[in-house]
């Protein structure tokens, strides 16, 4: 972990992993950022409070630590001669949902009263959670399983919590409107998210940026429109998807395709059936083992025999919190629904270019308090063109309350590697085919405003 303590510099740059992560996966982004600002000019602070298993205990345990472990680093600093005056944070996967709560924290601890926030980046991070809409068995036990074998932050994930007294899912509380969290993102004078468009099996392109539709689920059927310079990795985020014009394939033609998909996914079916029996009984044992701890731990935690002092951080969320207006959630996960919704909503009848918030990709608002420069650009034309995926009720409302706020949305098109969730950070910089995820680093170092 980086702490320097000389030099002139006034801005601290904090990076936080994500599930099961550790500070090392984040190395790379220390390497290429140090080489743009020498210590000199910049500090970073490798986030290590939450690594490991301890990413188990929920989002808002994690972000009390993370804020803890950022004042400390402040008062170090000062302590030693530097004053810190400018405020970056950085977060992967998990990471840039622990980083969203620690800045509400901060915010309302009037940190941000004497620190300017400057850049908020997220890479990867699911901010809708990571239930999936579509329908069938795998899904529906991925929805019912998944949210309980990750002890408290995967009950977040899943979006079947309930938030203290506020009624409603941690990330719906997030994403409030009148939140702490959503006034802390305000400050930041810059925002943006990387978002992978395939193969991130971890957290799909619907969540991590942020979007009602997903244009990339056929590459075949649209064309990418890449932002020149960057080897067609990164795509234009004003307009980076269009449908194609597809000819009309015969019945005999079609079948035939189906038919060399389905071979073609013999191999792959055949390792499922192998692995996955062995590897479940395995994940769900260190599951039941892990959950136990992490309970151990929040209650230590909540005790307050930590180390952290937790009662500057136990402050009202929402401004006139609307507690007992969430959803009622029972046993099962969340709404299963259809894929895709039967018909687009009034807000995807848009096209036209009015003025209206655009979903997915670049969406701004007229309206944003993030300082002079938190200028979103707006993607406009293609996504009512796409179909509107099946979300839950909080997650369409977390959307427009996020969009409303403002991101820049960089969409990500990672080739060379099956799992691209990784390579977006390039959590091992030894791996082959991570060389693309180094040109996304790249371009966020050349936008990170010091």
């Amino acid at each position: 972990m980086a702490q320097e303590t000389a030099g002139k510099a006034d801005h601290l740059c904090v990076l936080i992993h994500g599930l099961w992560g550790n500070p090392s996966h984040l190395s790379y982004l220390e390497t290429a950022l140090r080489e743009a600002y020498p210590a000199d000019r910049l500090h970073i602070l490798l986030a290590k409070s939450n690594a490991y298993n301890h990413t188990y205990d929920g989002i808002h345990l994690g972000g009390e630590r993370i804020a803890s472990e950022i004042e400390s680093q402040i008062k170090t600093l000062s302590d030693s001669g530097t004053t810190i005056r400018k405020l970056s944070i950085v977060g992967y996967s998990l990471g840039g949902l622990v980083a969203r709560y620690t800045i509400g924290l901060l915010y309302a601890t009037g940190l941000f009263d004497t620190i300017e926030p400057v850049n908020f980046t997220t890479f990867a991070t699911p901010h809708l959670g990571v239930r999936t809409p579509l329908v069938g068995p795998h899904s529906y036990l991925w929805n019912v399983l998944g949210a309980r074998t990750l002890s408290t932050s995967g009950r977040q994930l899943f979006l079947i919590d309930t938030f203290r007294d506020t009624g409603k899912p941690l990330l719906a509380v997030l994403a409030d409107s009148s939140s702490i969290f959503i006034r802390a993102l305000q400050r930041f004078k810059h925002r943006s998210l990387y978002t992978n468009i395939i193969n991130d099996r971890s957290a799909v392109y619907y969540t991590t940026s942020i979007s009602k539709t997903d244009p990339f689920v056929d590459l075949s059927a649209v064309e990418l429109n890449p932002l020149p310079g960057y080897n067609g990795v990164l795509l234009d985020p004003e307009d980076p998807v269009k449908p194609k014009q597809l000819p009309q394939l015969s019945l005999l033609e079609r079948l035939k395709v189906g038919s060399m998909t389905t071979l073609q996914s013999i191999p792959f079916i055949l390792l499922l059936g192998i692995a996955v029996p062995i590897g479940s009984v395995l994940f769900l044992l260190n599951s039941g083992l892990q959950t136990f701890r992490s309970a151990q731990r929040v209650k230590l935690h909540e005790s307050g025999k930590a180390g952290i002092g937790i009662e500057q951080y136990r402050i009202p969320l929402i401004e006139e919190a609307r507690a007992g207006i969430g959803r009622v959630y029972a046993g099962m996960a969340g709404d299963v629904g259809e894929e895709y919704l039967p018909t687009p909503s009034e807000t995807d009848e848009d096209d036209d270019g009015d003025d209206k918030p655009q979903d997915g990709v670049g969406t701004s608002t007229a309206d944003l308090k993030g300082g002079d420069e938190a200028v979103t650009k707006r993607h406009r034309g293609h996504q009512g063109q796409f179909p509107t995926l099946a979300l839950t009720h909080e997650q369409f409302e977390m959307i427009e309350n996020l969009d409303a706020v403002g991101f820049t949305k960089y969409p990500v098109h990672i080739r060379k590697v099956r799992h691209s969730h990784a390579a977006i950070v390039v959590r091992s910089r030894w791996r082959p085919g991570f060389d693309e995820g180094k040109i996304v680093v790249g371009h966020w170092v050349q936008g990170f405003e010091l």
